[in-house]
């Protein structure tokens, strides 16, 4: 195929000539100027940059000398940032920066070099100041400006792109060390010897808290591509910071952590980040989490992290591995119009064995050397809309095929089918040991309990206990919605089940690993059969703890009432079934005249009317026996009078305290779940600013209330 011939007349070449000749002429002049003018320009620069960070932020930078070093290269020397009236930030002797001219055209700062010899980074803290303060401060705006919401994809897009544009091509930085003072008590130091960059090739040796340890941050960086992979380790020994130690308690380290970018671009109208993050024999402890060392020997996620216009999330292409092991996790956070969270886990049916064996090391240690044969799978789903909390979607499951036990691990699961010796702990300290048998003759079988304390506390612990499977995800899902709208632990889901677990296979520590651990004994226990339910709710009865070292149905019915736990009526049914949630405080709850206080008929009356309505009590309109309720004569006199002004503030955390309907606002969801003495004030007068008590007084109350109950349990008909 022969394309035609164009015949363009000389006239119209010699005028493009002439057009292109004057463009290059004028672009040619116009490098000339600015090239001669260029000092003039970066000074002027400088001066509007030194005073922005002054009126801005409050910063005072000094730069002693600076000029342009070759066509795009700027040399500085002795520079210094110092926050108002706070400690000097930074010190640099000395830097060159170089910038790529091409992207300079469009605007685009992308830097090509980076020299810096001997600087430091100083960040102080002092009580509730910083040095850092500078970055909480905002410019002023006007008052008239239009206020719009960011599009978060296209404010991501822009904020990467200016963190990838600071990369420069070529690095070298010797002797820059970053310091971190913390209240003088803890104290951090990073000198970085040297780090290069060379052709996106990233080499650093760091030295930690004066030759401590050295680290390494190696790998390849493209900023020009969007991708880095990028490794953390340390020389013949663990990355670990004793810092986190002595500011947080906390244990922290690991062999190696890499992180990868492999692209960032736009996917449709969301700005979409995929990468990876793996870690090595990762070590936590912590006493909130766990008693002794959490180790994670292999741990990577291969994530897709998506940013929308009003929402953060990261999809469920993602995949995190634990050794052989892989959950698909989908987490989104929406920020308008309302608040939304999503929680999805769905890990595809795989070897239970090979689950089991990916759990890490200490997490669950009953658990440990358990063989087990089947395959498993796990869905979870939770939705919060936080203007509509109620209808707040909960499911969580995890199914078994073919799943079956085959060895036991450190605790057998199924000892509670025969006598065993149970050992109750208070604040860590085991109390005594109760053997759960015949032999024992405290020990009450299921058909010697009256049916009016079985139901009763059936009815406010646990109303589907026969037919679920150790779980109430209603219950749950409730929870959720109560304690969101309330901002604070206020509801929890435990069943019977998990009570019955807690106290007989597992410590008293309350940490997070055994919260877990909880739930995991009771799904094999209740899925596994491995336990009637009936032996389940006898053991529960007998060694639930109901008052100071009173333990099981057949102490508590003596100690109260001098009765066998066949003749308890339906007020002391209902009573007993009450004090289960705090038992220590259950003599508070009597008149010193051994009835009931006033504030408990409504609960008589709202627990007996469910128990009439299902058909476990005849209806009963004089509160279900709230009346009939009387201590024991023996038990009386160690009643504080009803006019007791109790001031709660004065009380020892040792002290038992009366009973709380509602939970204490002061504390936080750790607390809550896994542990913090309850103090209370419910059913007590509070102490008045004009009280005639004085706080020794109140003192010597309450020693003379410890001997007394001390006495009781001396005296209990046990």
């Amino acid at each position: 195929m022969h394309l035609p011939k164009l015949n363009i007349p000389k006239k119209y070449i010699r005028a493009g000539a002439w057009v292109l000749g004057v463009f290059l002429l004028l672009l040619t002049i116009t490098g000339i100027i600015a090239y001669n003018k260029r000092e003039a320009l970066l000074k002027k620069m400088m001066a509007k940059a030194i005073s922005k960070a002054d009126k801005d932020y409050g910063l005072n930078v000094k730069i002693a000398e600076y000029g342009f070093n070759g066509l795009s290269t700027v040399h500085m020397k002795n520079i210094s940032v110092v926050p108002k009236d706070r400690d000097t930030l930074s010190t640099i002797t000395d830097m060159t920066i170089g910038v790529k001219l091409f992207p300079l055209i469009f605007g685009d700062v992308k830097l090509s070099k980076i020299d810096l010899h001997t600087g430091k980074l100083n960040i102080v803290f002092r009580d509730t100041i910083s040095n850092l303060d500078f970055f909480l401060k905002r410019k002023k705006k006007d008052d008239t400006e239009k206020k719009t919401k960011a599009d978060l994809s296209n404010l991501a897009h822009d904020l990467l792109n200016q963190v990838l544009y600071k990369i420069p091509d070529n690095m070298t930085i010797k002797d820059f060390l970053l310091n971190v003072n913390d209240n003088d008590t803890a104290k951090l130091t990073f000198l970085t010897t040297r780090a290069t960059i060379d052709d996106g090739e990233l080499n650093s040796t760091i030295l930690v808290n004066d030759r401590e340890s050295t680290w390494h941050i190696n790998g390849i960086v493209k900023p020009g591509k969007k991708q880095m992979d990028i490794m953390l380790f340390a020389d013949n020994k663990k990355v670990e910071l004793p810092y986190l130690e002595r500011k947080l308690r906390a244990k922290f380290s690991f062999d190696t952590v890499r992180t990868e970018m492999k692209n960032a671009d736009y996917s449709g109208n969301d700005f979409k980040i995929s990468g990876s993050w793996s870690i090595k024999n990762l070590l936590i402890n912590h006493p909130k989490i766990a008693s002794n060392d959490i180790v994670i020997a292999d741990a990577k996620i291969d994530a897709d992290m998506l940013i929308g216009k009003n929402y953060i999330a990261l999809d469920s292409t993602s995949t995190v591995f634990l050794k052989k092991a892989a959950i698909h996790p989908y987490l989104k956070y929406t920020l308008s119009p309302n608040k939304i969270y999503e929680v999805k886990l769905h890990a595809p049916e795989q070897d239970a064995q090979e689950v089991l064996s990916a759990f890490p090391q200490g997490l669950f240690e009953s658990l440990d050397g358990m063989q087990v044969k089947g395959k498993i799978r796990y869905d979870l789903n939770f939705y919060l809309d936080s203007a509509l909390p109620d209808s707040v979607r909960f499911t969580s499951a995890l199914t078994p095929t073919n799943f079956k036990i085959l060895k036991w691990g450190k605790t057998d699961l199924q000892k509670i089918n025969k006598d065993f010796i149970y050992t109750p702990y208070e604040r860590g300290k085991p109390m005594r040991d109760i053997l759960i048998g015949p032999a024992n003759p405290n020990y009450v079988s299921l058909s010697e309990v009256s049916s009016n304390f079985k139901n009763a506390i059936l009815t406010s612990e646990d109303p589907s206990f026969f037919s679920h499977k150790g779980f109430v995800q209603e219950s749950i899902r409730k929870s959720f919605a109560v304690n969101f709208k309330a901002k604070k632990f206020v509801r929890g889901g435990s069943t019977i089940s998990m009570q019955l677990v807690k106290n007989v296979f597992l410590s008293r520590q309350k940490t997070l690993s055994r919260k877990a651990e909880e739930i995991l004994i009771v799904w094999l226990i209740e899925n596994n059969n491995l336990v009637s339910k009936n032996r389940m709710l006898e053991v529960y009865f007998n060694i639930i703890e109901m008052g100071q070292n009173i333990y099981g149905i057949g102490e508590a019915t003596r100690y109260y009432f001098g009765k066998r736990p066949s003749d308890l009526n339906i007020g002391e049914g209902i009573f007993l079934a009450n004090i289960v949630p705090r038992p220590k405080i259950a003599l508070y709850k009597f008149k010193d005249d051994g009835g009931l206080k006033d504030y408990l008929y409504p609960y008589f009356k709202f627990i007996g009317k469910i128990m009439a309505g299902r058909g476990l009590t005849p209806v009963d309109s004089s509160g279900y026996g709230f009346y009939n309720v009387r201590l024991r004569e023996g038990l009386r006199k160690y009643i504080l009078p009803d006019s007791t002004s109790i001031d709660t503030n004065e009380l020892d955390s040792d002290d038992p305290l009366p009973a709380i309907e509602t939970q204490d606002a002061s504390k936080n969801l750790f607390d809550r779940l896994f542990g913090r003495h309850k103090k209370d004030t419910t059913n007590v007068q509070p102490a008045k600013a004009d009280t005639t008590k004085s706080k020794r007084e109140l003192r010597q109350e309450r020693r003379e209330q410890r001997k007394k109950e001390k006495e009781q349990e001396k005296s209990a008909p046990f």
